[in-house]
């Protein structure tokens, strides 16, 4: 859709954490400091933690890039809200056994055995634990215990623990404490700065081959922080929409009214945690039918008139049908659209245009 639209390889802002699209601020150069860092080390644990949506995950992917590809041996497990034992049978699917109806002792046997072998034949073993802020004090013990299985002085598993803030709270109960003592290196990875939420941005876009089309005006990516806290996963979800406004009207041009308008829009879809706005009548009073935040038509009804009118239906209509495999969020709001445009044709036209609406904007609780 839009990324044919204006020359772009790939989609810029898609959500799922991508390593080719890493971008190095200064919080995520340093967080990856701390994991080559623990990596040296080669033992004991690692913790990450930051908000939903700062860039964990594609942090960790990279650093996974780096890694020597027959020195160590990286399992991954995603799924945390189980008991000790459960996740000790992940711990070993994740390494390639089989424990399923085992008995904890045999279990443990068998994954000591497999990371000895591991051991003597030059590897590694790295165990990352995602949404660590979801495991039992049980779970946790588990893993300690974990770490533990030793060559003479050398350690035979070491462990990096990923999760939101409430796991570094949970760290920090007394029943923690020799966890504690085994950890290595942490690291609390914030939000960008101004400055870095512009340079992300635009970080991503040229990744796809941006040539400054569209063209964002310097308000337009300043408006951007104050909205999205700079968070990377937030940053993508408003420009992902801002570009699909911007192409459902064939515009080049961004600006600070645009991204406004869109992000009003994901407010009232996503609620308060996310980009809330205050729905407010235009200083004119007309009224405005908007399609992720680009209003079409502003004028007495908020419709084109005659021909034009049906030209512009009928061009809604063939985007419309690209666009049913896409969001039902996105799908609804333009069949939203195309019932007022049909209901108001005939009206007199102004020229497109797009309102900026006072916000609200509500950091996460």
């Amino acid at each position: 859709m839009y990324a044919a639209f204006y020359g772009l390889r790939a989609k810029p802002f898609q959500l799922n954490p991508d390593p080719d699209f890493f971008f190095g601020s200064r919080g995520h150069r340093r967080a990856m400091a701390y994991l080559e860092y623990g990596l040296h080390q080669g033992e004991g644990f690692i913790v990450i933690t930051g908000e939903v949506g700062a860039g964990k995950t594609t942090l960790l992917r990279s650093l996974l890039r780096r890694l020597p590809g027959e020195g160590i041996e990286a399992a991954q497990i995603v799924s945390t809200q189980v008991g000790p034992d459960d996740l000790l049978r992940l711990v070993a699917a994740s390494f390639g056994l089989d424990g399923q109806g085992l008995e904890k002792s045999t279990l443990l046997q068998r994954l000591e055995a497999h990371l000895r072998a591991m051991n003597a034949g030059g590897r590694r073993a790295l165990l990352i634990v995602d949404e660590a802020q979801n495991l039992a004090p049980s779970a946790v013990e588990e893993l300690r215990m974990l770490s533990n299985f030793q060559e003479g002085t050398r350690s035979l598993l070491q462990s990096f623990l990923v999760g939101q803030p409430e796991f570094r709270e949970i760290m920090q109960r007394p029943g923690m404490r020799q966890l504690r003592q085994r950890v290595i290196a942490s690291y609390h990875l914030g939000p960008l700065d101004a400055a870095e939420t512009r340079a992300y941005v635009e970080h991503r876009l040229r990744h796809v081959g941006w040539r400054d089309d569209p063209r964002f005006d310097d308000g337009a990516l300043a408006r951007i922080h104050p909205l999205t806290d700079g968070v990377p996963r937030r940053i993508n979800t408003l420009c992902d929409r801002v570009l699909l406004a911007a192409y459902l009207v064939e515009r080049h041009a961004i600006d600070e009214a645009l991204i406004t308008e869109v992000a009003g829009e994901l407010g009232d879809e996503l609620g308060p945690a996310q980009l809330t706005a205050d729905a407010a009548p235009s200083a004119d009073g007309a009224g405005a039918a908007t399609v992720n935040g680009a209003t079409h038509g502003a004028g007495a009804h908020g419709a084109p008139a005659g021909s034009a009118a049906a030209a512009r239906i009928a061009q809604l209509e063939s985007r419309l049908a690209q666009l049913e495999s896409a969001s039902s969020t996105t799908h609804n709001v333009l069949q939203r659209v195309l019932r007022v445009l049909r209901s108001s044709a005939g009206s007199p036209r102004r020229d497109d245009s797009y309102r900026a609406r006072p916000l609200r904007v509500q950091s996460p609780p």
